[in-house]
């Protein structure tokens, strides 16, 4: 019997439908990381605490987003992957709530925890769209997926700065929860329950091992500068992080049902691309910690360009709009050269704006500039390490696979952050009576994304050949249920 074209077309819609839902949902995501950051400034005096403590507004989502991530991806191949999503747009409307509800520091940190849960969205949605998408859409669907954490910030960023500088704060929380709201619907209406399943037991003492462990290195991360790198506190937090992963490692070998399947992520094609991704992770946040610092320092400085958050904000968008763009130009290359290779390329992009970033500091349009080659870099980039992961791992352990990359992305954004502001923190000078980052600083600081972009480029030398057509990795036993 012959298949109708409209039959034909109805499969395809749906998984266009799914995809430009699960999009969506990342985006809306990494918008509720963003839009913290015009409020930072203000928040002391709205709050009635110290720059230091309400820092932990920021601190508090990173934490929680990292721990979540793994968690929620085992949960996902174990119970479905769409179930733990809706849990995760469920925490995000709940925080988000919270925060527009608080007028004291502790209630905006809890908010912003549950905010932070919502985190392990971008990993479960390219999982689902493995389960749900035609093999021929998969690549470019997985590359918008993965490109929708830097579009949401670059265009969260301008938003937030305008509604931050004409309305009430807690607007801005508003506006999430009513974004997180539609996510929620739009999954509960268009994206279906993934028959696979990997089965088997949670491992609650894996998760706690690992959380703790990763809070601890987190937060020496984050906070080592503010506390002093050889302080009492950083030093135990390092040791225990040591010791605490070391065991977890352990135990992680020696139990039948994993949270992490350590035995998958050695293998040679899952582990060089998640430590690519930590290299990848740094330099793709370096921009952000330089060039709104550039742009708001006074011109008197002679390197400062004046201007406002929302110039900020506007600058900035556009590296989100053509990370985009590149989704499906990551896919078309993965298609025919293997996305080793997109990822390569993706590395010598991000290397050549850094570089162009080093001398091209002192003037709006040449911010855009270096921000739209380095976006360029990590939408090839990005899309080509979900495709890196799936084809090293069963079709059942795809969530846990990719929360594991994602948290690999995470610890290199956490690291770029307190490298930068160890570096600025060092080459200052004194402007109206005040210590300033130098000029220098921010040149060495793009010097240094520039080298770990190389690195990544030099690790995905050693990737496997693309894998031949029709591979797939032993599966583990799973189970179908609807």
């Amino acid at each position: 019997m012959s298949t109708t074209p409209d039959a034909a077309e109805h499969p395809a819609k749906a998984a266009s439908l799914v995809v430009a839902v699960l999009a969506f949902a990342g985006i809306t995501v990494s918008l509720t990381q963003t839009v913290v950051i015009p409020l930072v400034p203000m928040l002391p005096r709205a709050l009635g605490a110290s720059a230091a403590d309400t820092a932990w507004a920021v601190t508090a989502t990173l934490l929680a987003g990292a721990v979540a991530t793994p968690v929620m991806g085992r949960l996902g191949d174990m119970f479905g992957k769409r179930r733990m999503l809706l849990i995760c747009t469920g925490s995000l409307v709940v925080g988000s709530v919270i925060c527009a509800l608080s007028f004291s520091l502790p209630l905006l940190v809890v908010g912003r925890i549950l905010q932070g849960l919502a985190a392990g969205v971008i990993a479960l949605g390219i999982s689902i769209m493995r389960d749900e998408v035609p093999a021929d859409r998969l690549p470019g669907a997985t590359a918008l997926m993965s490109a929708s954490l830097g579009v949401g910030g670059a265009l969260g960023l301008p938003a937030a700065a305008f509604l931050a500088e004409r309305t009430d704060w807690h607007v801005l929380f508003w506006a999430s929860a009513g974004m997180g709201a539609l996510t929620t619907l739009l999954v509960v209406g268009f994206v279906p329950e993934s028959a696979v399943r990997s089965g088997g037991r949670f491992d609650p003492v894996g998760a706690v091992g690992l959380s703790a462990g990763l809070l601890s290195l987190l937060l020496v991360i984050s906070k080592g500068a503010d506390w002093g790198w050889s302080s009492a506190t950083t030093l135990s937090l390092l040791v225990a992080a040591v010791v605490v992963l070391a065991v977890w490692g352990r135990w992680e070998l020696r139990i039948e049902h994993p949270l992490v399947d350590l035995r998958t992520t050695v293998r040679r094609q899952v582990l060089l691309t998640n430590i690519a991704s930590v290299m990848f992770g740094f330099a793709m946040f370096a921009q952000s910690l330089v060039f709104p610092q550039v742009l708001q320092l006074p011109t008197a400085t002679g390197y400062g360009l004046g201007q406002s958050l929302l110039v900020v904000g506007l600058v900035m968008a556009p590296s989100g709009l053509v990370m985009m763009a590149m989704s499906p130009v990551s896919a078309r290359i993965s298609k025919a050269k293997g996305p080793k290779v997109t990822l390569m390329v993706g590395a010598i992009v991000v290397a050549s704006g850094y570089g162009l970033g080093v001398v091209l500091l002192s003037a709006i349009w040449q911010l855009v500039l270096v921000s739209c080659v380095i976006g360029a870099g990590i939408g090839l980039s990005y899309g080509a390490m979900p495709a890196l992961i799936m084809a090293a791992v069963p079709r059942s352990e795809t969530a846990a696979a990719n929360s594991l990359n994602t948290l690999m992305r995470s610890v290199g954004t956490s690291t770029s952050s307190a490298v930068s502001g160890a570096v600025l923190a060092q080459l200052t000078l004194q402007f109206a009576g005040r210590a300033v980052p130098a000029h220098g600083g921010f040149q060495v600081i793009m010097g240094i994304a520039c080298a770990a972009a190389l690195v990544a480029l030099s690790i995905a030398a050693f990737l496997p050949a693309r894998a031949k057509p029709g591979h797939e990795p032993a599966a583990a036993p799973a189970t179908a249920t609807r």
